[in-house]
C-alpha cells in the first residue's frame, strides 16, 4: 500500500510538473495541456512499474554463485495475460474518448463550418488563388445533398454560432506564409491579432501541403492547395511567438517560418492603421516598392548617380519585363 501511494504521489507530481511544454499562450492550450498531463502522469506510473519490476527481478532472481541448476519452468499465467492486456486497452480507450471530447469542445468537430460561405470562397481572395482547384458554388455549399465537412479547428463551444471577431486570409507558398485581412485590405507577412478576441484563419496553399503550426497555441492545421480549412482560437496572452511550416515542403522547408504578435487593441489598431497607411501611400512615401509594373528605366533611375550612369544613357533604354521574371 505504501509503495502505491508513493507510486501515485510521484506520478501526478511529475504528470503537472514536466516542463516539456512551452508556455500557453491561448484558452484552447489548456484544453491540450490537460490531456497531455493526464497522459504524462500515466506514462509516469506505469514506466516506474515496469522498470521497476524488471530491476527488481534482475536482483532478486539473477544466478547465484555456483548455481548451475536450470529454472523452474513456467509455461505462462492466463490471468496476468489477461490483466496486463486489459488494462492497457483500458487505458488507450479512455485516452481515445477524452481526446475526443477536448478536440470537440475547442471545436474540432463542427460539419456546419462547412457552409460557411465567409471560410469556403476565403480562398478566392488568397494571393495565386488563380491556380488552386475550383471552390463550391453557393448552390452546392447549400444544397441539403452537400457532404462537405470542415478540415481543422472550428469555434469552441462558447461561440458557436457566432462570427469570429477577426477573420484572418492565410496562405502558405514555397517558403512563406501570406496573411490577408479582407476587411481592411492590408496584406502582411506576419500575422498580428488582438488578445482575448476570438480569430479565425482560413488556410490554403498554393503549391504543395504545407502546415500551419502554432507551437505556443497548441494548434496545427495543414494547409491544402485547392481547399481551404480553418484554425479558429482565442489568444490570452501578449507577446511574440514562432509560427511554423510542420509538413516538409521542398528544400527550403525549415526556413518558412514568421512570427505571430498577439497585442493590446490598442497596439494592433495603430499596426492595421500603419499598414493602411503604407499600402495607400504614393510609391515616393513608401519604404518599398514593388516593382513589378516598372519599366527598366523607371527601376534603376534612383540608383543611377550611384552606379555613376549618365541618366541620359538611362533614357536609351526600352521597357522590358524581363527584370520582372521570376
Amino acid at each position: 500500500m505504501l509503495t502505491g501511494i508513493v507510486l501515485t504521489l510521484v506520478s501526478l507530481w511529475y504528470g503537472q510538473n514536466h516542463g516539456l511544454l512551452p508556455i500557453a499562450a491561448s484558452e484552447e492550450a489548456t484544453h491540450v495541456d490537460n490531456l497531455f498531463n493526464a497522459m504524462m502522469t500515466i506514462s509516469t506510473g506505469l514506466f516506474i512499474i515496469v522498470e521497476g519490476v524488471i530491476i527488481i527481478s534482475a536482483i532478486r532472481f539473477r544466478k547465484r554463485k555456483d548455481d548451475n541448476t536450470d529454472g523452474s519452468p513456467v509455461h505462462g499465467n492466463v490471468p496476468l495475460e489477461i490483466l496486463w492486456t486489459a488494462i492497457p486497452a483500458v487505458i488507450v480507450l479512455w485516452i481515445s474518448i477524452y481526446s475526443f471530447e477536448i478536440y470537440n469542445e475547442m471545436g474540432g468537430f463542427d460539419p456546419m463550418a462547412a457552409n460557411d460561405p465567409h471560410a469556403m470562397h476565403a480562398q478566392a481572395k488568397m494571393p495565386g488563388a488563380a491556380i488552386a482547384a475550383p471552390l463550391p458554388t453557393s448552390e452546392e455549399l447549400s444544397s441539403p445533398k452537400s457532404n462537405l465537412i470542415a478540415i481543422g479547428v472550428g469555434a469552441a463551444a462558447k461561440n458557436e454560432g457566432k462570427p469570429a471577431d477577426l477573420v484572418v486570409n492565410v496562405t502558405g507558398l514555397q517558403y512563406a506564409w501570406i496573411f490577408n485581412y479582407p476587411d481592411s485590405g492590408v496584406t502582411s507577412g506576419e500575422l498580428h491579432i488582438p488578445v482575448d478576441k476570438d480569430v479565425q484563419l482560413n488556410i490554403s496553399a498554393n503549391d504543395v501541403i504545407h502546415a500551419l503550426w502554432l507551437p505556443e497555441f497548441r494548434l496545427k492545421q495543414d494547409a491544402i492547395p485547392g481547399r481551404t480549412t480553418e484554425i479558429r482560437f482565442t489568444a490570452n496572452r501578449l507577446g511574440e511567438y514562432p509560427i511554423r511550416c510542420a509538413e516538409l515542403c521542398g528544400a527550403y522547408h525549415g526556413s518558412m517560418n514568421t512570427q505571430l504578435f498577439v497585442q493590446t487593441a490598442e497596439e494592433y489598431n495603430t499596426w492595421l492603421q500603419s499598414q493602411e497607411v503604407a499600402s495607400n501611400s504614393p510609391g515616393e512615401q513608401v519604404v518599398a516598392v514593388n516593382p513589378a509594373k516598372m519599366s527598366d528605366r523607371e527601376f534603376l533611375a534612383p540608383y543611377a548617380s550611384e552606379m555613376g550612369i549618365n541618366s541620359e544613357i538611362l533614357k536609351q533604354i526600352h521597357p522590358t519585363d524581363s527584370h520582372n521574371q521570376i
